[in-house]
């Protein structure tokens, strides 16, 4: 992204600069905004000066020099801990906190900004630090949704388009666990795969192409399960749970015989299995969602 791209850059600060908060700071020059930044430790960001960056004085002078000010710090304790103090500079300016933590923390943010009765946006960077700013770069945003339309075109520096959820302000970070669940949960299936396969002799260079098949049929099974879960009708074609979990017990049975750790393959198979057992054995594989709730 360029500055021709962006009639009449707004003014944007950037507070934190760890990886991603130079990054967010890098789009927003890219994209030809006037670009002011601070941190709390000295000795960042000074690329981002010589890229033309203004480093402020204090929290409150960054706050202070733009009508949008953008937050990314490790957890919500501590942009909790820098924004308390900040509530009277960010009066008549919009606040977007992309720092990562829960829904609940984000709620309770948003909770103190409308306390203090300042703007305020929560966001998810769903991209790797060296992707923001692209047009592959997807950050959700959610909460006020006229502060949003105000700053739109400053925020698609950051990754076009900027996705606005709704204004439930838990939203972004919603979106961000669910993803991460489904990510982190595929990250350890792929190791498990490649220390089963290790085990029976197969480099992981000669299984990893095979690999993409599992991965292709992906986004068609994530499409076809989002209709099942949304109106609970579960009908199986082809394979249904049980013939699923049959499977499963297989790999678990083989990991089990070269002494891998099988917690994650144990814990789908006992979901998978209660699943069974509360009727849903001839239904499709995405039925287990209805054992997954606590039960009261």
């Amino acid at each position: 992204m360029t500055q021709a791209n962006t009639p009449n850059p707004a003014p944007v600060t950037v507070l934190g600069l760890g990886d991603m908060g130079r990054a967010l700071a890098g789009a927003f020059l890219a994209a030809g905004h006037p670009t002011t930044v601070w941190n709390r430790s000295p000795g960042k960001g000074e690329d981002l000066v010589s890229r033309g960056a203004v480093r402020a004085a204090s929290a409150e002078e960054a706050v202070r020099a733009s009508g949008l000010v953008v937050v990314c710090l490790v957890d919500y304790d501590a942009s909790d801990a820098l924004l308390e103090p900040l509530a009277g500079a960010l009066e008549g300016r919009v606040l977007v906190n992309l720092t990562s933590d829960t829904p609940a923390r984000s709620r309770q943010a948003a909770a103190w900004a409308e306390k203090h009765s300042l703007a305020y946006l929560d966001g998810a960077i769903m991209v790797p630090v060296d992707v923001v700013g692209s047009a592959e770069a997807l950050v959700f945003h959610s909460g006020d949704r006229a502060a949003y339309e105000a700053h739109e075109a400053t925020l698609k520096a950051l990754g076009e388009p900027a996705t606005f959820l709704g204004e439930d302000h838990g939203l972004a970070a919603a979106y961000d666990m669910a993803m991460l669940d489904f990510f982190y949960g595929a990250m350890g299936g792929l190791v498990h795969a490649f220390a089963l396969a290790r085990a029976e002799g197969i480099d992981g260079a000669s299984l990893a192409p095979y690999l993409n098949t599992i991965a292709g049929i992906l986004p068609p099974i994530a499409a076809y399960t989002a209709v099942e879960v949304d109106s609970r009708d579960y009908v199986a074609e082809g394979a249904n749970l049980a013939m699923m979990t049959a499977g499963v017990d297989h790999i678990l049975h083989t990991a089990k015989d070269h002494r891998l750790d099988v917690s994650q393959l144990s814990a789908i198979k006992g979901i998978a299995d209660r699943a069974i057992a509360k009727g849903h054995g001839r239904e499709s594989w995405s039925s287990i969602v209805e054992v997954l709730a606590a039960e009261h």
